[in-house]
């Protein structure tokens, strides 16, 4: 039936009018309210240098205008949760993952095939089969290497420690990036006439052992980026400075904790330059267009307690050039 009274035409209009207003609103409500992007977060085992990266990567999606939630999985440096975490992941059908180094990487590669993953504190990426290459990742991967400037390292302990003849390391050989970097690591040595003398750990209970068990061998002891190690850092300097054995480090978050010095990588850096990845990820970049990126910028980290207990005089060149100087050693 034809409506033609003046307040059905009033009503009529009232409606249309309220219609488009509410369309508007609406829109308007999207607009600035954009979706929420989830991202799955799986890392291998707490330690400052992978929290550090952690907080990094937050706080520069923090800055953006993404608005992102997250799910943080720690898998306490046990092999097995990790796997588990990868599958949980896969159930969370996240928007991205951020793996946190080499192992987590490498179990969410192997079990996650449909979704994005960009990684971050991976060492030898290529040697751990996680991309293709390092210009040409792959098709829903890729991220950034912390490959440490080990022949830098050895310099500087060399510099420290001029008998340095014998030097003493500690490593997990189930983690793929501390074997490249014993690899490297012995190369380095051969070259400088030094012997490494290796020790390995299966997991974090044996590092006091292992570690007491190189005094009175070596007349230095060197720490890698190995997560495992490094998570019990503190336990490997109070061995060490019990004894006046000098501890050198691969990453600068282990020197507050007891180790003397290291020219290395800024993980917080490198969680933001991480967070610069994920923000191209989430705004349409693919993975197969990003290449794998590092940081150039190292930065040298000094411990002057340590040195004391450890029995090293730390040059004065050195101490200027230091971008940061503790006085601290863990009781």
């Amino acid at each position: 039936m034809r409506c033609s009274s003046a307040r059905c035409r009033v009503s009529c209009v009232f409606v249309f009018v309220f219609a488009a207003v509410f369309s508007i609103t609406a829109h308007a409500a999207d607009v600035s309210h954009p979706r929420e992007y989830a991202i799955s977060v799986s890392q291998f085992v707490r330690h400052p240098a992978l929290d550090a990266l952690l907080n990094g990567f937050r706080d520069y999606l923090k800055g953006t205008e993404i608005p992102v939630s997250y799910k943080v999985h720690i898998a306490n440096g046990d092999p097995a949760l990790n796997s588990d975490i990868a599958h949980r992941i896969d159930s969370e059908n996240p928007d991205l993952i951020l793996a946190i180094s080499t192992p987590s990487s490498q179990a969410c590669a192997e079990i996650i095939h449909d979704k994005t993953i960009l990684f971050s504190a991976v060492t030898d990426p290529v040697g751990a089969s996680l991309v293709d290459g390092i210009d040409k990742p792959g098709a829903h991967i890729t991220g950034m290497t912390d490959m440490s400037p080990v022949a830098r390292q050895i310099g500087l302990m060399m510099a420290l420690v001029p008998n340095l003849k014998t030097l003493g390391v500690i490593y997990n050989p189930d983690e793929s990036n501390s074997l490249s970097l014993i690899e490297i690591t012995k190369e380095v040595c051969a070259k400088q006439g030094i012997k490494l003398l290796e020790k390995t750990v299966k997991d974090r209970d044996g590092v006091a052992l292992t570690a007491q068990s190189l005094i009175g061998k070596c007349d230095a002891v060197y720490v890698p980026a190995d997560n495992t190690v490094v998570s019990v850092m503190e336990e490997v300097a109070r061995i060490c400075g019990k004894n006046r054995v000098p501890l050198f480090a691969g990453d600068v978050d282990s020197i507050p904790r007891g180790a003397i010095a290291t020219l290395a990588i800024d993980y917080y850096s490198m969680g933001r330059q991480t967070g610069r990845m994920a923000e191209r990820i989430l705004k349409g970049g693919q993975p197969s267009s990003m290449p794998v990126e590092s940081l150039q910028d190292f930065r040298i980290h000094v411990n002057t307690k340590a040195a004391e207990l450890m029995g090293v005089e730390l040059p004065v060149d050195l101490l200027q050039a230091a971008d940061v100087i503790y006085d601290s050693f863990p009781d």
